[in-house]
């Protein structure tokens, strides 16, 4: 029998918006039914055994989520030390027998709980065990048929009164007891085992899916009761665990904790607005990178994760957060091959290569921590990307399939990334195309200043800077562009340079100042006013120099023999 309006799942994936059926109607809280014989049909029948005996569960003396997750982490590596997942079921004479499951890719037991939750249901071992061979993994979730007798140390039994309807509707582990695998199932009592530390979440659990309702409020219990609704598969408590989380204040360490749980396939979903909140927190809460690169350093995999997948960190280039990267893969992998393996399937493809200059793409095609041809394809479709017109480039950082990886996506970068040309013959000299949005050129003003990747000429660095500041009389703001040598030595370099930009109605670049200059480091020249308008004729929505809503720059050096 099927509960009529029940959520069944609650199966969606708007998180924010959906309301369940269950949710929405009153009348379909049957909190007044629950543990009463009067209105069920099944008696479950908790068999609570020992855990750890220094760990204590969420409502149990837990201070905080630090010791929390200590404390699970301690109960995880007890249970990898056995695999055993237990299937109870009860004779008349209440024998327990257990299921040995083989530790393959498809059968392991999952970290986020002590066991994976499974039962069986009244009758005698023999046509239990004769069953549960027929029909393979019908009965619950394993499939192994090997039988030993259960060791574990029973502390006390408790007994529920249950509604299969109500419970079937909730949560897929009892629909597949009560209604997919069973023979006249409703007919029998079920015996499910349990940890101590599990006690309080899973009656909580219980009541949620006559209720709708909780009694834990505190992070500690809710984290318990959302790892109970993942083990029987309660999508709808997992759901409403990850909203009451999400209105908690977050931490560093409780954002790292919610993208370590390890939700099961089905289950996966339910909890992933509350991992989207722990990323978008650590995304915002390292957004100035290098402010806090120690702090990122020591961040675990998830994390240096979550703060890469960010369109917004505050670095200055591309190139800075790849070094920043491999520096933080052979602090946490020194063996070359395990984190070759990490950089390869985890963490490179968080790089953003198209936005890295030609220089340092050339030492990632001879980095040792990449796998060659990994490193030549990165390499080849940055090349690709930068050769490209600006309207395809940007048509590439919408696409679609690119959301995911985002690769061809630019970062608030502290210095703007330029293509730049090349020449040797007849004299060194390069080309160096500047692009800035509108909204970009806006937040210079009054006196703010934005400054290009560097690039080189000669064997020395350079680098652009546009400016807001005063006409040389001081009477009104203006656009200016400035050309400046990176300081690198005592060379001086006697350079010829030229500033040009995109200009309407035919779009094309014309020629605004000419100069030479004898360069040392540090130094720097250019025009205050390139444009030879005021800041606000700059800016107008019909002005000359935006196209498409970008200012097109580029500047010629070269270097007089």
């Amino acid at each position: 029998m099927i509960l009529p309006g029940a959520d069944l799942f609650d199966p969606r994936s708007d998180m924010d918006s959906y309301v369940s059926p269950v949710e929405s109607r009153l009348d379909y809280d049957f909190s007044f039914a629950f543990n009463d014989s009067n209105f069920s049909d099944r008696v479950l029948k908790i068999e609570i055994v020992a855990g750890l005996p220094d760990v204590k569960s969420a409502g149990d003396g837990c201070s905080g989520i630090t010791e929390w997750a200590r404390n699970r982490k301690r109960r995880r590596e007890d249970v990898k030390k056995d695999k055993a997942v237990e299937i109870v079921g009860q004779s008349e004479d209440e024998q327990a027998l257990t299921c040995n499951i083989p530790d393959t890719e498809d059968t392991v037991a999952y970290e986020n709980q002590d066991v994976e939750a499974v039962a069986m249901v009244e009758g005698s071992p023999t046509d239990a065990q004769l069953d549960f061979h027929q029909r393979g993994d019908a009965a619950g979730p394993s499939s192994d048929s090997s039988w030993s007798m259960d060791c574990s140390t029973v502390l006390r039994v408790k007994s529920v009164h249950i509604s299969s309807a109500i419970l079937a509707a909730k949560s897929l582990f009892f629909h597949e007891l009560f209604l997919n695998g069973i023979k006249d199932s409703a007919q029998r009592d079920v015996t499910i085992q349990i940890h101590a530390s599990e006690e309080e979440a899973l009656m909580d659990l219980l009541n949620f899916m006559y209720s709708n309702n909780l009694s834990a409020s505190r992070a500690t219990a809710l984290l318990d009761v959302l790892l109970a609704a993942d083990k029987f598969k309660v999508a709808s408590c997992m759901r409403y665990c990850s909203k009451l989380l999400r209105n908690i204040p977050m931490t560093c360490e409780s954002a790292l904790l919610y993208l370590d749980l390890p939700s099961s396939i089905l289950m996966a979903e339910a909890a992933q607005p509350l991992t989207d909140a722990a990323k978008k927190f650590l995304s915002v809460r390292y957004k100035d990178i290098y402010k806090f690169q120690e702090e990122v350093l020591g961040l675990p995999l998830a994390g240096i994760e979550a703060v890469l997948s960010s369109d917004y960190l505050q670095a200055a280039s591309e190139d800075t957060i790849y070094d920043l990267v491999l520096k933080w893969a052979h602090t946490h992998y020194p063996k070359l091959e395990e984190r070759k393996e990490v950089l390869a399937k985890q963490l490179v493809q968080l790089i953003r290569f198209p936005y890295m200059t030609c220089r340092k793409l050339k030492k990632v095609l001879n980095c040792n921590d990449l796998h060659p041809e990994f490193a030549s394809k990165v390499v080849l479709e940055a090349l690709f990307f930068k050769a490209e017109t600006p309207h395809r480039q940007h048509a590439l950082a919408v696409d679609v399939p690119n959301a995911v990886n985002r690769r061809f996506v630019e970062r608030a970068y502290k210095y703007r990334p330029v293509k730049v040309v090349d020449f040797e013959l007849p004299y060194q000299q390069c080309v160096v195309y500047l692009d800035l949005k509108r909204e970009e050129c806006a937040q210079l003003f009054p006196t703010g200043r934005v400054y290009s990747q560097a690039f080189h000429l000669g064997g020395q660095g350079f680098f652009l800077s546009a400016h807001c500041n005063m006409d040389q009389q001081g009477t009104y703001h203006c656009f200016g562009l400035f050309l400046g040598m990176q300081e690198k030595g005592s060379a001086s370099f006697a350079v010829d340079y030229e500033f040009a930009a995109r200009s309407k109605p035919t779009e094309g670049y014309v020629n605004k100042y000419k100069g030479n200059y004898t360069f040392t480091g540090g130094k720097a020249v250019g025009y205050r006013n390139l444009f030879s308008v005021h800041w606000e004729a700059f800016m107008e929505d019909d002005s000359n120099y935006f196209i498409n809503g970008i200012l097109h720059l580029r500047a010629e050096l070269t270097i007089r023999q």
